[in-house]
Formats: C-alpha cells, sequence, structure tokens
C-alpha cells in the first residue's frame, strides 16, 4: 500500500479545509444537543441536513419510533425521538461503507457548560467538541475528500446521524443493525483517546428497570398491612450486586434506586436500575438468565416485580475480521506518519451494534480528545485534520480494491 498522486490531493483537499472543519465544529457545539432536548437536538439536525446538502449524496430525515421509559414512580410510558439523517451515495455500487455518528450529547438543556473556549495547551475546551460534533466534521470532511477521488465511483457509501447514541441507541438500534447487515466496512467517529489509539474489542451492554410495586399503609397505626417496595429494592439491589465476581468479566452496576414515600408511609413503589457489562455472548447468556432468575421472585410477600430492558450494545469481540480491518488502519495510519494502536475498551457505542449486524467496524475514528461527559471535556485541534486525512485514505485504498472490503465482510460472517 502506498499514496499514489490521485490519494495525495484528496488528501491535500483535507488539509486546504482545516479552518472549516474545526469551525463548524465549534459552530455546532454551541447548539446544545442534549439527548432529551428535542428543541436543541432539531436546531442540530437542521444544520446538519443544510451542511450534507454540500456532498453529491441524496440526504433524507429518518422518523424514528418511540422507546419505552420507566419513571421513577414506576409508570412505563412512550418517549419520543428526534428524526435520525440519512445521507446516501451511490447505493447500488457492488461494495459498501456505512459511516455512522451521533448528534446527540450527554449536556441537559439548562447545562452550565455551552460554549467553546481554547485552553492555555492550546486544546478547544467544550461541549461535544470530541463526543462526537468534531467526529461528525471528521466525518463529512472525509467524504467531501474522497468525492474528489477517480475512484470514487467504485464503491458506495451511506451516512447515519442518529439522536440517541448517548442513551443507547434506543430509536436508532434498527436503523443500525439494517445498514450493518448490508454494508461491507464501518467507519464511526467516536473520539480517539489523546494519543490517537483506539478501541479494540468491546464489552456488550445491557441497561434495566425492575419495577417494585408494593402496597401503601400508615407506618404507625397499620405497619404490617403494608409491604414496603423500597425495602424490597433494597433486598434485590444487593443480590444484583452479588453476581459480581461469578462470571469471568461481568459486572453488574446498581446505578439508583428510585422511587419511595413520605416517612410516615410504607411505600409502594420503587425502581432499581442497574447496567451490566459482558465480554462475550456466553457472558450475556449468564448474565440475564442471572437477572431473570432474580427478578422472578419478590424478596417478600405482597410485592411483585416488572422487568423492563435489556441489551443496547451486543459485545464486539476482536475476531478475524476485525483484527483484518485494524490492520489495514494500522498501515494507512504509518502511511500519514500516524502510529495506531488499540486496546480493549469496557466502554460501548454504535460500533457494537453494527457488529452484532455482521459489519466489521473501526469505530475510534474521530478526533484524538479525552474528558468526554464532562465539563472538560476537550479536543486537539491539530487532529482534526489529521483523523479527516485517515478516514480519506482508508476510502481511497477501499476503492482501488488495496483493503479487500468484501473480504472482510466474508470473514465478519464466518464468525456469526
Amino acid at each position: 500500500m502506498q499514496i499514489l498522486p490521485h490519494d495525495q490531493a484528496a488528501l491535500d483537499h483535507v488539509a486546504a479545509r482545516e479552518t472549516a472543519i474545526i469551525g463548524r465544529t465549534i459552530a455546532w457545539a454551541a447548539i446544545n444537543s442534549g439527548s432529551r432536548n428535542a428543541d436543541g437536538l432539531n436546531a442540530m439536525l437542521a444544520v446538519l441536513e443544510a451542511e450534507a446538502r454540500s456532498l453529491p449524496a441524496e440526504v433524507v430525515r429518518i422518523p424514528t419510533k418511540g422507546s419505552t421509559t420507566v419513571g421513577d414512580d414506576g409508570s412505563v410510558r412512550t418517549e419520543a425521538h428526534a428524526d435520525a439523517l440519512k445521507i446516501i451515495c451511490r447505493p447500488k455500487a457492488p461494495v459498501q461503507i456505512v459511516l455512522t455518528g451521533h448528534y446527540d450529547t450527554v449536556f441537559p438543556v439548562d447545562s452550565a457548560f455551552q460554549t467553546v473556549v481554547t485552553r492555555a495547551d492550546g486544546a478547544l475546551n467544550g461541549p461535544g467538541v470530541a463526543d462526537m460534533k468534531g467526529g461528525i466534521s471528521v466525518m463529512l470532511a472525509a467524504l467531501e475528500a474522497f468525492e474528489t477521488h477517480p475512484d470514487r465511483d467504485r464503491i458506495g457509501w451511506t451516512v447515519l446521524l442518529s439522536p440517541d447514541e448517548e442513551i443507547g441507541s434506543p430509536a436508532s438500534a434498527p436503523l443500525l443493525a439494517e445498514l450493518g447487515a448490508r454494508g461491507h466496512v464501518g467507519l464511526t467517529y467516536e473520539p480517539a483517546m489523546s494519543d490517537g489509539s483506539m478501541a479494540g474489542a468491546r464489552k456488550g451492554s445491557g441497561n434495566f428497570h425492575l419495577i417494585v410495586s408494593g402496597k401503601a399503609a400508615h407506618a404507625g397505626r397499620a405497619f404490617h398491612e403494608g409491604a414496603n417496595a423500597v425495602a424490597g429494592a433494597a433486598i434485590l439491589a444487593a443480590a444484583l450486586h452479588a453476581l459480581n465476581g461469578r462470571h469471568d468479566g461481568v459486572t453488574v452496576n446498581v446505578a439508583k434506586i428510585s422511587g419511595g414515600a413520605p416517612l410516615n408511609v410504607v411505600a409502594d413503589n420503587a425502581v432499581v436500575r442497574f447496567n451490566v457489562r459482558v465480554p462475550d455472548k456466553v457472558a450475556a447468556d449468564w448474565i440475564m438468565a442471572a437477572v431473570k432468575e432474580i427478578a422472578a421472585t419478590p424478596p417478600f410477600t405482597g410485592l411483585t416485580l416488572d422487568l423492563h430492558g435489556g441489551f443496547t450494545r451486543p459485545p464486539k469481540p476482536m475476531d478475524a475480521s476485525q483484527a483484518a480491518l485494524f490492520e489495514a488502519v494500522r498501515e494507512a495510519g504509518a502511511l500519514l506518519g500516524q502510529p495506531i494502536a488499540w486496546s480493549p475498551s469496557g466502554g460501548v457505542c454504535e460500533g457494537n451494534n453494527l457488529h452484532a449486524a455482521g459489519l466489521p467496524n473501526i469505530d475510534t475514528l474521530g478526533v484524538r480528545g479525552g474528558d468526554i461527559h464532562s465539563d472538560q471535556e476537550f479536543a486537539w485541534p491539530d487532529s482534526f485534520v489529521e483523523r479527516a486525512q485517515l478516514s480519506t485514505l482508508i476510502l481511497c485504498k477501499i476503492a482501488s480494491g488495496e483493503i479487500d472490503a468484501e473480504r472482510l465482510k466474508a470473514l465478519r460472517l464466518e464468525t456469526m
């Protein structure tokens, strides 16, 4: 593999647009698009839609279905989500590349963290600059450059920008599965580590909500006529926590017990919220069976239990297809003077969903940064061109056949 003159022209296209690539990220970060800020999400979507129309592609909004949520009082309701944005180019080409990202952030509408500043060390500090408005800007820059390449017609590509990744992709998961099933290679733009290293194998993740319903009663006059849901929830939480250490690589994090009643009332409702992480399908099956067993047996008389949730991100092991793809990306990075390393991660993202659907993918192609999900989130400005050039070269080499996308897909299907 080597950088040919037409590859270099595409790489130069990226470099020439550095100011615009960084500038639009800063502008986008000023739009609060927290996962549950409907107005902010719609504003961000409109900006991205307008930006995408500069590409030689079809741009469409995709309505998403509602998802089930459990309130702190145990009520079950449907939550609406913003549209996803799909950008489609050459859908009938024999090789298809799937690029994904999310335009939601973790910061609520009333967050004090709303603007971008430049730190003394030169890093950009702002909401979403790394996770992942910077990543979306890098993705679009790579596609803009690739569309100047003479081999562009050899592959098609589809971008999916989703509104709900930070809350587990409850609405966009079916869209990811559909794209993953028919694509050959996936590129996802979560931030890389500060040193440029990428996530390799990823654990799977499940979010659960165990509703505990009891019977209210006066805590003084009729205590024994009640059934205390909070006490039951505490017992169940302890049982769930006790699953830790019983299966290699499995963790159970009891995150919250909500509900309750005034001090003089026996509580008739509570919700136990917990997350599980697993390294593989065997572990996932084990923890599901263990959770269902706990949720099937009320800890004392008078309580009823109702379990909601499940695995939102299946495990993403380093199988043969992933290893081969990482090696190809490492080689492309070396041509650019970018050493590429990777390590396992307990974190999860859309790459988990794509892999489960049959798509080998690299999911940390975004900017170099860190401290995401906090008001210290940062991105290094020099990484915008660096990472956009990496994606551009990957696309060029898939188009030329030097990265064999069809072989990578076949390797993934062999392990399913």
